[in-house]
Order: C-alpha cells, then sequence, then structure tokens
C-alpha cells in the first residue's frame, strides 16, 4: 500500500447481538470479553494497527457504554496533530431521526465524515469477527484491479455457507452474483464442497461507496444492509471482485470466526486451549492490542491429599487464584478465584467469578462478578440447568452477569 494512499477504516460496532444472548444483555456484541483478556473488537482493530491503517471511525450504537470505555482506556494510542486517530462515533442522527436501520444506514448516516476526510477508499470492517488479516493485500488488489468494491472471501462448507453472503465468481475473480443466507448456497467453482462466503471485509472507491449509499437511502423498500440491499444492486453495473483471504495466523487451516452465537463464541474461546492452539495469540510479529489493568501475577495453592491447585490446557488471565481447586480446558479472565475441591473444566469465567468450595463446573459461560455458591453443580444436568440458565442448542450453560442464588 502506497504512503499517498489515502483509506478511511469504518468499523461497525453497532449490533445488538441477539443471539449472544445473555452476554450482550448489557453490552454490545464487540464489546463482550473474548480470550482472557481481550474484546471481540480487539481483533479488528489489531488488524487495522498491524496493516499501517491509522484513521479509524468506530460506528456505535446499543448498550455501548463498556464499548466506548474500553476503547478509550486501551485503544487511545494515536495523535490527532499526526493526523491518526481511533474515533468513536455513536448514531448521532445528523440527517434524520432514526437509529442506524442497516450496516450500509450506518454508513450513510456518517457521510458528513466521508466527505470531512475526503478519502481515496474506505476500508469496512465488522466488530465482531476473530482473525488475523493484512488489509493492506487486500487494498493492494483492489487498486490493480481498479475495482469499485472489493469483497474478501472465506472458503465454507455448502451447510454452514447458508448463514452467510455467497458469492458467485468467474475465472477473473469479478462477481457475477451475491445473494445474503441462501436456502441453498452455490458451490464454489474452485472447489465444489465449498462456498465462497463474504466476510463482512469491503472496500470501496469512495465516490461509489458514495452515490450508492445515497441511492439505497432513497429506496422505500430497502432494508438498508450491504449484504441484502447495496451490494446485490451494484452487480453487473460495477466492477466487483472477490478477493480470496490471506490469512496471517500462520496455520495449516486458515481461522476467520464469526462471533454470532453462544456455540461460536465458545468454540472460538475453546480454540485457544489446545496444545497447539488452533488460533495462535502469542505471534510476536502479530500482537493483539487490548486494555489491560494493572494485575498481580496468578497464584495457585497446593496442600497434600485432594486439595491441589491444578491447572492443565488453559488460559488464565492476571490476578487469578487457584486456592485448592482443579482447571481444565478453561479460560478464565482476571480476578477469577477457585476455592479448595472445586472442579472447572471446559468453561469460560469472566472477571471477577469466584468459585466455592466442592463445586462442579462444566462446559458453563459465567459472565463478570458471579459468586458460584459452594458445593454448586453446573453442566452435568441439562434438566436442572434450563431451570435457572440460559442452555445453548448443543448444551452450552451460560450464566449473566451479576447473578444472585
Amino acid at each position: 500500500m502506497s504512503q499517498k494512499d489515502r483509506v478511511l477504516t469504518l468499523v461497525l460496532a453497532g449490533g445488538k447481538g441477539e443471539r449472544l444472548y445473555p452476554l450482550t444483555r448489557d453490552r454490545a456484541k464487540p464489546s463482550v470479553p473474548f480470550g482472557g483478556i481481550y474484546r471481540i473488537i480487539d481483533f479488528t482493530l489489531s488488524n487495522a494497527i498491524n496493516s499501517d491503517l491509522r484513521k479509524i471511525y468506530v460506528l456505535i450504537q446499543y448498550k455501548s457504554y463498556s464499548l466506548q470505555r474500553h476503547i478509550r482506556e486501551g485503544w487511545n494510542i494515536f495523535s490527532r496533530e499526526l493526523g491518526e486517530f481511533i474515533d468513536v462515533i455513536p448514531a448521532q442522527m445528523r440527517i434524520g431521526t432514526d437509529w442506524y436501520l442497516g450496516t450500509a444506514d450506518s454508513v450513510f448516516q456518517n457521510i458528513y465524515f466521508l466527505n470531512q476526510e475526503k478519502p481515496d477508499m474506505v476500508l469496512i470492517l465488522s466488530g465482531d469477527h476473530v482473525y488475523k488479516m493484512d488489509y493492506r493485500r487486500l487494498i493492494e488488489f483492489h487498486k490493480q484491479k481498479n475495482a469499485d468494491l472489493t469483497i474478501s472471501v472465506f472458503e465454507e462448507p455448502l451447510q454452514e455457507a447458508r448463514r452467510f453472503g455467497v458469492l458467485d465468481v468467474d475465472e477473473n475473480q469479478q462477481v457475477t452474483g451475491f445473494i445474503e443466507k441462501p436456502d441453498k448456497p452455490k458451490p464454489s467453482p474452485y472447489n465444489s464442497n465449498v462456498s465462497l462466503i463474504s466476510m463482512g471485509i469491503y472496500i470501496f472507491k469512495t465516490e461509489t461507496l458514495v452515490r450508492r449509499i445515497i441511492e439505497d437511502a432513497k429506496r422505500p423498500d430497502s432494508t438498508h444492509d450491504f449484504g441484502k440491499d447495496v451490494i446485490p444492486s451494484m452487480i453487473g453495473r460495477d466492477k466487483v471482485f472477490a478477493f480470496p483471504f490471506i490469512d496471517e495466523n500462520k496455520k495449516e487451516t486458515k481461522y476467520w470466526k464469526d462471533i454470532g452465537t453462544i456455540e461460536a463464541y465458545y468454540d472460538a474461546n475453546m480454540d485457544l486451549v489446545n496444545v497447539e492452539p488452533v488460533f495462535n495469540l502469542y505471534d510476536r510479529q502479530w500482537p493483539i492490542r487490548t486494555f489491560q489493568e494493572q494485575l498481580p501475577p496468578v497464584k495457585t495453592v497446593f496442600s497434600f491429599g485432594e486439595r491441589t491447585g491444578t491447572v492443565l490446557d488453559s488460559i488464565i488471565g492476571g490476578g487469578c487464584i487457584i486456592s485448592g481447586g482443579k482447571v481444565y480446558r478453561s479460560v478464565l479472565s482476571p480476578w477469577v478465584r477457585i476455592n479448595s475441591y472445586a472442579e472447572v473444566s471446559e468453561s469460560i469465567l469472566l472477571d471477577n467469578v469466584n468459585v466455592g468450595r466442592y463445586c462442579k463446573i462444566r462446559r458453563t459461560i459465567i459472565d463478570k462478578n458471579v459468586v458460584v455458591p459452594q458445593g454448586m453443580i453446573i453442566g452435568y444436568d441439562p434438566v436442572e440447568d434450563r431451570k435457572r440458565f440460559v442452555v445453548s442448542e448443543t448444551g452450552i450453560v451460560v450464566i449473566p452477569k451479576d447473578y444472585q442464588w
């Protein structure tokens, strides 16, 4: 990417995240804690920083206080005097009296900032995906093709592809068809077992973007969404190309996760605790930034007999105390305490969770500030769990923030 290129990055972070409830009861989906010390949005923002992108607007809307605070405390790293920024932009209703009506409308309502910054290209990203990507490769491809729009695509198995926007491409990687969440996804021309799906990563020529979102805003029948409305309307009249995702995760299999459901959130966290993690947090060449308070180191307490502080195949945040309990294949955020004789396995415990003595917890997500009483058994009896908590289709128990027994 040339230093002369003027690229403005917009991170869409205003989604309600209803399928992640109750984790999104009090926070926007991009600010849901992930991987012990991170928020989901940290991965998109880290990709942008690692790609040398320095002009970033984060568009927020619902339950955004936690997200605003996180970005203010953890991402206040640029100087406006140097023309660099990460600014949080709430829905301001500059154009009308509506909240954001869709992804395209969120950009349309902030067209003021496009006119103010006057970028050559606009990179649009989602704030709720976990992956590593150097956006400079996408931008160079977009320039080489002289495209109006370039969409980053990922190969997804056919049975899963119906949850995404599916593309059809020709031999030159030009997009000839785009259907959002089709019942029968079309196979990729390169591999009949997968479909080419949109990753929600778009690079637009600015003048084309402005023209199309203004046009879309005037359509009374539109849902004002990029995938449902704007992109399909561009096929055949604008130069739209597909860019095959290039993974910076340095693993055999490409990694990209849409954290849209409890199952996806749980699975992505579990990807981090394998002996050989599927998603690598430890690459110094591709650091993942976040906000971290000053914390004491992790402490384990060991005694003879059954009272042993044991941790296996887990991620443990600062300030945690494993006081004679056992933790296996789990992710513990800061300030978690596991008391004597307790067993926690294949679970995700967020900040300030305290697990009482003799508890047994399995395949459970516990949100912040929960004190689990002594002797509780969670994740072993789905019938009993459903009487008290949210339980996903695959049996993952979710205990909401500040839950009281």
